[in-house]
């Protein structure tokens, strides 16, 4: 089992943060490492994004009632 840096394991955190269109997959076969330890860096560290596909933001202001929707919602 390879051990790394406490720096490269940063720096490849960091790596995927800044790059909000990239897999844990892709900067894993960048940097040469097994996603699955990236995946575990990045667990580690407590970095977070929404799984599956990414949705747009709406160009569109909201309409009144998703205006008020969220309105509620972040009252609850």
């Amino acid at each position: 089992m390879k051990t790394y840096p406490p720096q490269f394991k940063a720096d490849a955190v960091a790596l995927y943060e800044s790059r909000s269109e990239a897999t844990i997959r892709s900067v894993a076969a960048d940097l040469g490492i097994n996603p699955e330890t990236l995946r575990n860096w990045v667990r580690a560290v407590g970095v977070s994004r929404p799984r599956g596909r990414r949705v747009e933001v709406p160009a569109e202001p909201p309409t009144p009632l998703e205006a008020e929707n969220a309105a509620l919602r972040k009252k609850v």
